[in-house]
């Protein structure tokens, strides 16, 4: 079945193009969600006048995308887990963990964005890549910490220099 696509679909195609799919995934996936629309002669002309209004919203999401982007960049986020001997985590770091820290920086990301290729088991840093927009993917930096350390770098640069200053 051929269709338009309304969207940019990762793996398929771009905004107008004309791409050959599977009826099913056309008619319960593509076409209930508005991402697509059937190819025939009527809807051809019907989409060119319909173009530049989607264009200009995929634009708008990609300019908003990249400006969450610039901030998912410059983050720095820290997980405190509980650890057993060794170092050893109890349970792991997932995806829902790191979304609802972002959510704590007040960013609001779905979990599925989150591409964790395994779950963390150890305490260190991390790059997590992020999927905001097909073409954006930022990466945060992550450290899990030992649960009750998570302040700790915070507490001890204040006191250094007040020592500091009290040196002089």
């Amino acid at each position: 079945m051929q269709v338009i696509l309304r969207t940019d679909i990762e793996r398929l195609g771009k905004l107008g193009d004309v791409v050959d799919v599977k009826p099913g995934y056309a008619r319960n996936y593509l076409l209930p969600r508005d991402m697509a629309m059937e190819a025939t002669p009527g809807n051809m002309k019907e989409f060119e006048h319909q173009r530049r209004k989607l264009q200009e919203r995929l634009d708008k999401a990609r300019s908003d995308a990249e400006r969450l982007a610039e901030q998912l960049q410059d983050l720095r986020l820290r997980i405190p887990v509980r650890v057993g001997e060794g170092d050893k985590l109890y349970g792991s770091v997932t995806t829902a963990m790191i979304a609802s820290a972002l959510a704590e920086e007040g960013l609001d990301l779905d979990k599925k964005k989150i591409e964790l290729d395994k779950p963390i088991r150890s305490l260190g840093e991390y790059t997590v890549p992020v999927k905001v927009y097909p073409e954006v993917r930022p990466e945060i930096k992550l450290a899990v910490v030992r649960h009750g350390e998570e302040h700790a770098e915070d507490e001890q640069e204040p006191e250094q220099e007040s020592e500091q200053a009290g040196e002089q």
